[in-house]
């Protein structure tokens, strides 16, 4: 069994996009953590800048909606207990049921990571992947615990790692015209 899912103190699946406090104690130290590590305020600030709207969602999330920049590159991303998508949270999750419960997963990740520590962390994690299946989530160790298929993504298989660095060196070859 993977540890993301019956590993994390998420209480399981998320069902129900109806808001809700949160509903174990864990739940509760997650909403004040990232808190007080500001990721939560981050991701508020970032969401607003954005032009998404915000509602409460079930277990102390936050969601935003019609965020308008195409950066992140995602479906979702989260930021401390906000998950902020371009789209409708009902639209999206309409496709992809599961897509919460991997965005909650991210939730326990700023909290162990301390808040802003997470982005240092997940960026290597991020290279790695790319690095070794030329896709930025097949092999991010953040992506696995949260559950590839969850968030949409696809497990891949790994390359070498020299494989990974001619690819690296292919991107940053001046192109001839």
């Amino acid at each position: 069994m993977s540890p993301r899912a019956a590993d994390t103190p998420t209480g399981g699946s998320i069902s129900t996009l109806a808001p809700s406090r949160p509903q174990t104690a864990g739940q509760w130290v997650r909403l004040v953590g990232n808190l007080l590590n500001l990721t939560t305020l981050l991701g508020l600030a970032v969401g607003a800048i954005g032009g998404a709207t915000f509602r409460r969602g079930p277990r102390g999330l936050i969601l935003g909606e019609g965020y308008r920049y195409a950066f992140p590159a995602a479906g979702a991303f989260t930021i401390g207990n906000v998950s902020t998508t371009a789209r409708s949270w009902n639209d999206l999750l309409r496709e992809l049921p599961t897509l919460l419960t991997h965005e909650e997963r991210h939730t326990w990740q700023y909290l162990y990571c301390l808040g802003l520590p997470f982005y240092v962390l997940y960026t290597i994690c991020m290279g790695w992947s790319w690095l070794r299946t030329g896709d930025r989530a097949a092999r991010n160790l953040f992506e696995r615990l949260a559950g590839l298929s969850d968030g949409g993504y696809r497990d891949l298989p790994t390359r070498s790692v020299g494989a990974g660095f001619r690819a690296l060196f292919a991107l940053l070859r001046p192109r001839r015209h």
